[in-house]
């Protein structure tokens, strides 16, 4: 090799270090500054070794627990929270390894995910039975809970649900790539994750759109995109108690991480939780039971 083109070569890769680097630098600047912006609107409750992050408002019975999709996080249901929380209690939460909720040791096993949010509603004191309302992913997750927790769940409102469309969902390119990519600023100079969070609006949205440029939340968020199929195949092999209501709504969404940004689409989905909640008040089944 002569000596211009070893030149050439130490060039390019001191260029492409000092990329990295000044990538890197900007990533954990910009990261530093959301974490004091975007603060934890909930509390983190202790389930086990690890803790998960959940946030309520509103009271009244029955309570509402929000199941966001694959890779997504509490600050997703952020106007309808706020909507549904005018006519009763609704909980939102993020699952490990998302959002402001620790991570769990070892591997990702999707089956724990319900007896984790069991747990939580457990510690947090949240007394069902509760409407589960689940999000693509957290359609399938939904589902599995009221399949192993029926006393726990008094009706479904599943959006999206994959596991009703059977519709295989293959991961968006590059998603393994993407907590790289976070790592050294690319997905934050292109905004090519959190410009789909654009129209979420207020501190919900800054928060959707800080998680997805950070690379703790999308190591686990390419882990769930990675086994969609697999936990919506699980969820569409369970027999449901026939007294659990079940409401399915659509959306316009598409894309990955699916998110709810319409007007249209938010408003939809609150007027069916609050459909769903009167419903249970008139039959006289949203009082508390016991686990």
């Amino acid at each position: 090799m002569s000596p211009r083109v070893r030149w050439i070569g130490g060039a390019l890769a001191s260029v492409v270090a000092f990329l990295v680097l000044a990538g890197a630098t900007y990533q954990g600047v910009a990261t530093s500054l959301e974490r004091r912006e975007f603060p934890r609107p909930g509390g983190l409750i202790d389930i086990g070794g690890f803790q998960l992050h959940i946030h309520c408002v509103g009271t009244g019975t029955p309570t509402v627990v929000l199941e966001a999709a694959a890779g997504s996080l509490s600050a997703a249901w952020g106007r309808i929270q706020d909507e549904v929380g005018r006519t009763t209690r609704v909980c939102s939460y993020d699952r490990a390894g998302l959002g402001w909720s620790e991570t769990r040791d070892g591997r990702y096993v999707p089956a724990r995910v319900p007896d984790e949010l069991r747990a939580l509603l457990d510690q947090a004191n949240e007394r069902g039975p509760f409407i589960l309302v689940g999000h693509e992913l957290g359609a399938s997750f939904a589902r599995l809970f009221a399949s192993q927790h029926p006393r726990l769940t008094a009706a479904l409102v599943l959006v999206d649900d994959p596991a009703a469309s059977g519709r295989r969902s293959p991961p968006p390119t590059m998603v393994g790539a993407w907590p790289w990519l976070a790592r050294v600023g690319i997905l934050r100079a292109t905004g090519s994750l959190s410009r789909r969070a654009m129209g979420v609006p207020g501190k919900s949205g800054g928060a959707m759109r800080a998680f997805l440029n950070r690379p703790d939340h999308l190591t686990r968020a390419a882990m769930e995109l990675a086994r969609m199929d697999e936990v919506a195949a699980a969820a569409r092999g369970v027999q449901l108690d026939p007294t659990i209501m079940v409401t399915a709504v659509a959306t316009a969404g598409e894309g990955q991480p699916a998110m709810i940004v319409t007007d249209e689409d938010a408003a939809r989905v609150t007027a069916a939780i609050e459909a769903t909640a009167t419903r249970l008040r008139q039959a006289g089944t949203s009082s508390s039971l016991e686990p």
